[in-house]
């Protein structure tokens, strides 16, 4: 929809208004309060008499939000507003006797006209009739080359008769309404070419003299901010930058600026939405399927939503003046009509002393806050780069909840670089840099140790508390003729704790560390941080030779050493035994597949001598299996002995 059909649909409805003794009037703009969440809060209000309405322009983009957020206050009228559909041009030329809406060519347009009168001219020969058809020939000419043209089927009072449209010099309908229809449609295009926004048309009826005010959220440029400070005079002052994005020009409006991040989004409300719907058969015909219904229940009446946030205003509270210190040509100015700030809703806001005035598709820069705040010089080191950076220390002592933004800092008189800050807090200290200080030159050496700090042995389990310490030395050479303070900004490492040294106060992230860099001198400053380690062993199912090992390592305390070398000597025992056992296993598993051997051949040479012979042979075996069998018994009652007497130790044993 475009400004022209805007035009029509408020010309014909407010004319109607007009008949009914409605005066349209303009609500002036008096409030705007502008987010940093790309919103924009917009309140008119005034004093009308009687029926009257207004139109609002918005763009294109902003008229889901408008319909979303629109709110009326009129105490004595029941407000409507109404507006163009989305899709209003195409249905508006779809419902013209000439329907263009598609761009049609010449052949088409005729082709929906069948049956209408009209008159025209070939060869300056006119003809009188009524539209009958369009057919396509074949034709060969110089002029039109050989292709399929559209021929006029024409039903004259001669008959019906054809001309082709390349000779056709013009058509006029007899029907007046045709014409007018034609250029009507016609209007509305050219007139909707570039238009881009959308016209609201809020009706409030009424018969007395009433104040009313009308208010909605838009979207909106982010209102910017950035500071100013002056080291020397401990001076901080910010100014806001805001943009009117709107169609409204603002005239003496109350401007206020809110610091947060509300909640928002966008519903497609603007365009018409339509729903399939099943077809079902004709009620009278066919049967009634069976059916059954749940259970109803009375709905429970919703909460009105509330009004939106920025109607309630909090107390504004009183903004400090301070008197301003000018250096070097540059001075911030003291004392100017800064914004009162107040909490609102969760958020913070900043609110123009004085009336704004500012022209649409223009931006203003703003004094936004003043105070003197505590300022603390010092250089600040993170452990990266050749040089520390200047910086200081500031508390916001201004009363105010500041956003995020730039600071210039000027010290001495001069420029002394830019800064960034994030979301400041009443009273909450914040350490900014802005350049780098050559005269101070840094590095930094990372290393790290391991060490056993405690050992314990209970039932069976050695644990070995060790602890990892990680090291880092900053090295500073300060070549300056005067001394100067210095802030590490050290990076924890994770699963650590400080040892050695205390930190002068910590961030999640970081310690800091404050220190006086003496003048042509270096300075050595050690941060160490230590991450406890431990390990569990179980000693029954330790080998020997590991066992050995820690009893001759010196970091293990000597009442541990000297209770391992005794499980040594007893796993040696052990050892010994199971040794002693196996071989004598061994022995008797080799004398039974002897044994195994001569018996079979035993039972090949029968009765024979050498039959006799495997004979004694075999009894002769049986004879060392038994005595073997009874040493093997004693071995591994020796090596039952040993294990016991070994576990026995390990489980008992308490360091």
């Amino acid at each position: 929809m475009k400004n022209k059909i805007s035009f029509f649909v408020l010309f014909v409805l407010a004319a109607g208004l007009f008949a009914q003794g409605i005066q349209e009037n303009t609500l002036p703009l008096r409030r705007v309060v502008i987010l940093t969440s790309g919103l924009a809060y917009y309140e008119h209000s005034g004093s009308i008499n009687g029926n009257t309405v207004f139109s609002i322009p918005f763009r294109l983009q902003a008229v889901n939000d408008a319909l979303k957020t629109l709110v009326i206050n009129d105490p004595s009228a029941n407000p409507s507003v109404t507006y163009q559909a989305e899709n209003t041009l195409y249905e508006t030329l779809r419902s013209l006797t000439v329907d263009i809406s598609d761009s049609p060519d010449m052949a088409a347009i005729l082709l929906r006209l069948r049956g209408e009168e009209a008159e025209i001219a070939v060869s300056e020969i006119k003809h009188t009739g009524r539209i009958a058809g369009i057919e396509y020939r074949n034709i060969d000419t110089r002029e039109l080359g050989g292709r399929n043209a559209p021929w006029l089927l024409f039903n004259t009072k001669n008959g019906l008769m054809s001309f082709g449209l390349h000779e056709i010099s013009s058509i006029k309908f007899l029907d007046p309404s045709i014409d007018q229809d034609l250029n009507r449609a016609l209007d509305l295009i050219a007139d909707s070419r570039n238009s881009l926004s959308r016209n609201l048309l809020i009706n409030l009826p009424g018969t007395s003299r009433r104040n009313v005010s009308i208010s909605y959220v838009i979207p909106s440029p982010v209102w910017k901010v950035s500071y100013r400070l002056d080291l020397s005079a401990s001076l901080f002052q910010g100014w806001a930058i805001v943009d009117n994005d709107s169609d409204t020009d603002w005239n003496n409006v109350s401007l206020s600026l809110v610091a947060g991040r509300p909640s928002s989004f966008i519903q497609q409300l603007y365009p018409p939405y339509y729903v399939s719907r099943p077809v079902l058969p004709l009620s009278i015909a066919g049967t009634a399927e069976a059916a059954t219904h749940e259970r109803s229940a009375p709905l429970r009446a919703q909460n009105q939503a509330a009004a939106d946030m920025m109607m309630s205003r909090s107390p504004v509270s009183e903004e400090a003046e301070w008197a301003g210190t000018g250096y070097g040509g540059q001075t911030i100015a003291s004392g100017v009509q800064t914004a009162a700030g107040s909490d609102a809703g969760g958020q913070f806001e900043f609110t123009i002393k004085n009336p704004v005035s500012l022209n649409r598709r223009m931006s203003a820069m703003l004094p936004l806050a003043e105070a003197k705040i505590d300022v603390k010089k010092t250089l600040v080191y993170s452990g990266q780069g050749r040089f520390p950076r200047l910086g200081a220390e500031i508390t916001n002592t201004s009363n105010m909840k500041l956003p995020a933004g730039p600071i210039t800092v000027y010290d001495g008189g001069v420029y002394a670089g830019d800064a960034l800050i994030e979301f400041w807090n009443e009273n909450e200290k914040r350490l900014i840099s802005f350049g780098e200080d050559l005269s101070v030159s840094a590095s930094l050496n990372n290393s790290n140790t391991r060490a056993v700090s405690t050992v314990n042995v209970s039932s069976g389990v050695m644990t070995i508390n060790r602890y990892l310490t990680y090291t880092r030395t900053y090295t500073f050479i300060n070549s300056a003729s005067v001394s100067k303070q210095l802030m590490i900004e050290h990076t924890k490492t994770p699963n650590t704790e400080l040892v050695s040294v205390q930190a002068n106060e910590q961030t999640v992230s970081h310690y800091r560390f404050n220190i006086t860099l003496p003048a042509n001198q270096q300075t050595v400053f050690t941060v160490n941080e230590r991450q406890p380690i431990m390990e569990r062993i179980t000693l029954l199912p330790m080998r020997l030779d590991t066992m050995i090992s820690y009893t001759t390592n010196q970091e293990i305390p000597a009442n541990v050493r000297a209770a391992l070398s005794r499980a040594v000597e007893l796993k040696r025992a052990v050892d010994t035994a199971d040794i002693t056992l196996r071989d004598l296993e061994t022995q008797r598993e080799r004398l039974v597949s002897d044994q195994d051997r001569i018996r079979r051949n035993l039972e090949a040479a029968g009765q024979t001598p050498q039959g006799q012979e495997y004979l004694r042979r075999l009894v002769a075996l049986d004879g060392e299996i038994d005595s073997l069998s009874a040493n093997i018994e004693r071995a591994n009652t020796s090596a039952r002995s040993a294990r016991t007497a070994f576990e026995n130790y390990i489980n008992t044993l308490n360091l």
